[in-house]
């Protein structure tokens, strides 16, 4: 391959130059099938931002392709993929405001963050390249969502949403602040609307156990575990004191505190709040209810915030001792959680005793603390008090007993609870996938089971208006279903998504048997297989297309599946997924749950979908705070390019620090490793342009630089492995220095430097690669091996030590035996005064590193 003409370092068109070659000959193709091991490194993609790359996006992008450099050195046929996760609120926001359509300015944002990829000289595979939002992808992201809504998966519900009255939308969270729209500053308020769910938590105790088989961090594993919540405990039935009301069920993980339950809490959305509200109470209610629903679930469940509420007047009965309990109504009770009901123990639960402490409701103690401890309120260890029939028992057996006993009478029973909720799958936007669904009455929904094999055994429906309406999926033939031009992208107006005012598009007449439609507008076409629909108007939210993106880099191009078994089998699942610490529930546990569902139908082969993880660390601005266009601390990869080059910027974002570290940014900084690699230069080129003098095709190096040499080998070859790649290249800079000092340099040796080099500096190897007289890329050029007998020093040196303090160094033939070093030590210059009439009395040798006299 051909060099540049250039005379000096002038990376501006080195750069340009080899990545142009790469690109013509798809240098990093990776090959399905190949005979060569496989690896499979994967990036989390991006969304693509108008604002363009960060300097935290190459961060770990470097990293993977450092790796991705260095197994193809090692004979790994490498998958090493890039997309766009794309559909998002930030593109249809711009829709809104100018009126140009989604998928113009999604595309032109993906344009700039692929010429920025590109100029950091990733080696992506760019014949795998995906986008969430092209009809060929999503077409199987509506695939999935229909496996998930045939097995039982996918649902509708009314669930709770953030409205705005004045703009009369929906509002996504990150578009309300300090509990108002960002917007225009308008009142938002909670309303239910009609929602899809995954029933995710269907495979809560397949997600936690699987984490055993995961190569991740443990603080992710830890958060994923506690993001599921998974808790033992009982259920609970408490009568109603109005028996018409029947009861109230609670789930508690301490059903052995029940004897100091003194009152109930239920959520506002509860269903029997209006039921319980006495009439003296229901305008304190209603007032009540209306400020909770101006809050999030995060700002009611938050420890650190007053407890407030209102007592509905109500009363249940305690199961364990027929006390009289009040029902009152809180918003730190969650509907999503549990029963949406509590029993409130206030002497042995922080959150409870502050409410008790306001609200003046008693709070009796019934567990004894351990150390005898009568602070309140407690919840450690201790053993049943004021109990009747289980006092002096330790907590965990009365739990059990009080749970066979609850069970026994019909009023209980042991069960699990998870913290996980639902997953809320659909949003009220025109930029997402759409869903393959039509809505239809029941008549036609049984019609169509007649001809259909492909329906749930339980029908999705949902009453609205007084009309019961049927979910009736498209069949995989009418994949994929295409969002339709749009006149506006403003919201309907009614909480649905623009999607609802185009008409044509909604409402339809349907081929239940092919999934064909026509306007509704039109006549009616011949045939019983058609019926009146209403199309969906919400669209998936952005992790759908996430969820699976990395099953579709092994078969881009597949259009009769996700991935053929044959590409699954060779390449498998990523065996390194690189990403932000951010992901680690959302993302990440979506992912897996997706994945658990496609291995349960057989469409992949293994239950897991990333089997070894790792987060790379944020590197924060300059001012040590983490960067921010308001802060005005954002550095653009860009700028750094054009000042030192993509191969400074690449070897500096990973001298920085390990790279799970946090670490600040130093513009400074990066001139030291540009000097390394004008170093290199040097040493490779004369002042103009030609080979230097000093390297030779005869002689070799002295002993000390050719046993720094093989050390930097076999360091740069673990520490990219192990990922440590700031230890690996301050070893390079210790061979440069070596190097530096060496009369000639055998070119043998400088051909090799730069194969270990390539991987960290790819551009500047190719140069210098060629313009040492090499055909072909190194990239393509193997992995130097290094001489373990050329690790072995001629000579050690031993510290020598009188009662522990250091008097001098020896050199010494590694061969060197106790008796001889002694010897030589009591006669050394710097030892022999502090012996000197002195009495000997140990003798403390560790061989290889020192010698200590106790006298």
């Amino acid at each position: 391959m051909s060099a540049t003409n250039c005379k000096e370092y002038e990376f501006l068109k080195i750069e340009p130059h080899w990545q142009g070659i790469w690109d013509k000959t798809k240098a990093f193709r990776a090959e399905n099938g190949s005979t060569k091991p496989k690896y499979y490194v994967l990036d989390m993609f991006p969304y693509p931002s108008g604002s363009g790359l960060h300097i935290g996006h190459p961060e770990g992008y470097t990293a993977t392709d450092i790796l991705a450099r260095y197994k193809r050195a090692r004979g790994f046929n490498v998958l090493h993929p890039m997309g766009w996760d794309a559909f998002g609120l930030p593109a249809e926001q711009h829709a809104v405001k100018t009126g140009t359509h989604p998928a113009a300015n999604t595309q032109n944002n993906i344009t700039n963050f692929r010429r920025q990829i590109k100029a950091l000289g990733f080696s992506y595979d760019w014949d795998r390249e995906v986008d969430t939002t092209d009809p060929k992808y999503f077409r199987w992201t509506q695939w999935i969502f229909l496996q998930l809504f045939k097995k039982g998966l996918a649902y509708v519900d009314e669930r709770p949403v953030w409205w705005c009255p004045e703009l009369r939308t929906v509002l996504a969270n990150e578009e309300i602040v300090d509990g108002k729209s960002e917007v225009g500053g308008y009142p938002v308020e909670r309303r239910n609307l009609r929602q899809w769910v995954l029933r995710i938590t269907a495979y809560a105790e397949q997600l936690i156990d699987g984490l055993k088989d995961v190569d991740w961090p443990d603080s992710t594993k830890r958060m994923q575990e506690a993001w599921i919540g998974r808790s033992e405990g009982a259920e609970v039935l408490f009568k109603l004191e109005d028996a018409k009301l029947g009861d109230l069920k609670i789930f508690t993980t301490r059903p052995d505190t029940l004897f100091g339950c003194t009152y109930m809490v239920i959520a506002p959305e509860h269903p029997l709040v209006d039921s319980l509200t006495v009439p003296a109470q229901r305008e304190a209610v209603k007032a009540y209810r209306f400020k909770a629903a101006s809050k999030s679930d995060l700002e009611r469940t938050d420890l650190a915030k007053d407890k407030s509420g209102v007592f509905s007047g109500s009363y249940a009965i305690n199961p364990v001792n027929g006390a009289r309990v009040p029902v009152w109504i809180a918003d730190y009770v969650l509907m999503g959680y549990g029963t949406g009901a509590i029993m409130a123990v206030p002497a042995h639960d922080e959150r409870d005793y502050e409410f008790a402490l306001r609200y003046d409701l008693p709070i009796p103690r019934v567990i004894a603390a351990a150390d005898g401890s009568d602070t309140l309120p407690y919840t450690g260890d201790g053993t049943l008090i004021n109990s009747p029939g289980y006092d002096g028992l330790a907590w965990p057996e009365a739990k059990k007993k009080i749970t066979a006993a609850l069970a026994a009478k019909g009023i209980g029973k042991g069960t699990i609870n998870y913290k996980l909720r639902d997953w809320l799958f659909s949003r009220q936007r025109y930029w997402g996938e759409p869903f393959p669904i039509v809505w239809v009455s029941e008549a036609d929904y049984r019609s169509a089971a007649a001809l259909r094999q492909d329906l749930p055994k339980q029908p999705v429906k949902f009453a609205e208006s007084g009309v019961t309406l049927y979910a009736l999926p498209l069949p995989d033939a009418a994949l994929p279903l295409v969002l339709p031009e749009v006149q506006t992208y403003l919201p309907s107006g009614n909480g649905e998504s623009p999607l609802a005012n185009v008409t044509e598009w909604l409402e339809v007449w349907f081929n239940v048997s092919t999934g064909a439609s026509v306007p509704a507008t039109q006549a009616k076409p011949a045939g019983d297989a058609w019926v009146r629909a209403r199309r969906e108007t919400n669209t998936m939210p952005q992790w759908a297309g996430s969820c699976w993106y990395y099953l579709r880099y092994l078969d881009p191009q597949n259009a009769n599946a996700i991935a053929s078994p044959e590409a699954q089998k060779y390449w498998d699942v990523p065996d390194l997924y690189v990403g932000g610490a951010e992901h680690a529930v959302l993302h990440l546990l979506y992912a897996r749950f997706w994945h658990k569902v496609l291995f349960d139908l057989g469409v992949v082969p293994q239950p897991e979908p990333f089997k070894k993880l790792f987060h790379q660390g944020i590197i924060l601005g300059e001012d040590g705070e983490k960067m921010s266009k308001s802060r005005g601390n954002v550095v653009n990869p860009d700028d750094i390019i054009s000042a030192y080059g993509t191969d400074s910027l690449r070897l500096y974002l990973m001298f920085l620090g390990p790279l799970e570290a946090m670490k600040p940014w130093n513009t400074k900084g990066i001139e030291g490793v540009h000097r390394f690699l004008k170093k290199i230069w040097r040493e490779c080129l004369d002042p103009e342009g030609a080979v230097s003098p000093r390297i030779t095709d005869t002689g070799a190096l002295s002993p000390e630089a050719e046993k720094v040499f093989h050390e930097t080998i076999k360091k740069v070859s673990e520490d990219t492995e192990a990922l440590k790649f700031n230890t690996a290249i301050s070893q390079m800079m210790i061979l440069g220095n070596a190097l530096q000092k060496e009369p000639a340099l055998p070119r043998a040796v400088m051909l090799d430097f730069l194969r270990i080099l390539a991987p960290y500096a790819p551009h500047l190897a190719e140069e210098l690669w060629a313009r040492l007289g090499q055909n072909g890329s190194i990239a393509a050029a193997g992995w130097p091996s290094f001489d373990p007998t050329k690790l072995v020093s001629s000579t050690i040196t031993i510290v020598m030590q009188v009662n522990g303090k250091h008097r001098g160094d020896v050199t010494v033939d590694p061969a060197v035996s106790e008796a001889e070093l002694q010897a030589l030590a009591v006669q050394h210059a710097k030892v022999a005064p502090h012996l000197t009439g002195k009495t000997i009395k140990r003798t403390i040798y560790v061989k290889g590193r020192l010698i200590n006299f106790l006298v």
